[in-house]
């Protein structure tokens, strides 16, 4: 039986459950909002785990392709004293394939593969239960039925509506990202103390965490503690404005340090907002949810491989469906609100310790799950 299967979000949980959809030749219909894959920056660097994204990629008969874009030594993990002190200096081994590094852009093309996209195609509303399925409307005034709408459009999710009044609620951490190109020629101090993956920088709430992604492109985060409206009133376009006021916010640091706010381009405030660890809804035929759309979580290197994985199983148990559809998804949501749960709980600490009043929290953190 071929069901009627829409995927709301081309992000990494909806291309995964199309691509493992598609490699079972089961039709399936994507909708994204975006007008094109380049519409806007794709972010930037993700960790697949194992157990995790790794596995969705199997699933999705993607693994090789994985392994030959991917970056085993981004692995590599550097933590300072705001003084410059290094504390931990951790490399992978060669033969470590735990956590490869992978940009998100190379994640995107590498899914999206075969499948065609629509693009453009901005929903505003899923209504369950109409009679002939589930009914989608779009920003464009046009309308579809499907058997099962699945809602991996994120944090601010249209589809979540349909089956949950939940809206995600603010950490009281904020995030500014900014970024440095062609940071080995550039800025070769600032490439030596990076490295391979990452160094990152933890004070009393604070701290400055600075990604390598490929093609000697640096991501760079500070995160704080503040208010949810934190300089709501800065003209964000106004760089020199937000570098200042991020300065005197790590006032005191080692000058190495700051200069990756000082030579950072553009800047992008991201308050970090979170779903209830325990967030699940009564079950709604026809209609589920993937990924932050489900269960957004601090970013702490979970939310992604979650969100594969999960559209990579309920891929393979629509495909292979042999009775009901509606019993099918009600099971992968069981399966998928315990799992998730558990992770978000660790999340949710983790980033009490990550930005932290006492920064011995975030050594404690990574010497937890990263020993030496």
């Amino acid at each position: 039986m071929r069901h009627r299967i829409a995927v709301v979000g081309a992000g990494p949980a909806g291309l995964t459950l199309a691509r493992v959809l598609h490699r079972h030749d089961h039709p399936v219909t994507v909708l994204e909002r975006d007008p094109a894959p380049d519409a806007r920056p794709p972010g930037g660097t993700l960790d697949l785990q194992e157990e995790l994204g790794q596995l969705a990629l199997d699933k999705a008969g993607l693994l090789a392709e994985f392994r030959a874009l991917s970056r085993p030594e981004g692995q590599a993990m550097r933590i300072l004293d705001p003084d410059g002190t290094v504390l931990r200096d951790w490399r992978p081994r060669p033969d470590d394939r735990a956590h490869p590094e992978i940009d998100r852009g190379q994640l995107r093309d590498l899914l999206l593969g075969p499948l065609d996209v629509e693009w453009g195609r901005g929903v505003t509303q899923v209504v369950p239960g109409t009679g002939d399925g589930v009914l989608v409307r779009f920003a464009d005034g046009r309308q579809e039925t499907f058997d099962l709408v699945v809602g991996a459009d994120g944090a601010w999710s249209r589809v979540r509506r349909a089956v949950s009044s939940v809206t995600p609620h603010y950490t009281g951490v904020t995030l500014v990202e900014t970024s440095l190109d062609d940071v080995d020629t550039r800025h070769p101090d600032l490439a030596r103390l990076i490295g391979d993956g990452s160094v990152a920088v933890y004070g009393v709430n604070r701290g400055l965490v600075a990604q390598r992604n490929s093609g000697g492109h640096v991501r760079v985060y500070a995160q704080f503690r503040a208010p949810l409206g934190w300089h709501a009133d800065l003209d964000q376009s106004d760089v020199e404005a937000v570098r200042s006021s991020l300065l005197a916010l790590f006032d005191g640091w080692a000058a190495p340090v700051l200069d990756l706010l000082r030579h950072g381009g553009a800047f992008a405030r991201r308050p970090l907002h979170v779903l209830p660890e325990s967030h699940t809804w009564a079950h709604v035929p026809g209609v589920t949810l993937l990924g932050d759309a489900a269960h957004l979580m601090p970013p702490l290197g979970a939310g992604a491989n979650l969100a594969m994985l999960e559209g990579a199983e309920l891929a393979e148990s629509v495909a292979t469906c042999r009775g009901e559809l509606d019993e099918v998804v009600r099971a992968f949501e069981e399966r998928m609100w315990a799992r998730a749960g558990r992770w978000a709980r660790f999340t949710l600490a983790g980033l009490e310790r990550l930005v932290s009043p006492d920064p011995a929290e975030a050594l404690a953190l990574f010497d937890q799950v990263q020993p030496s």
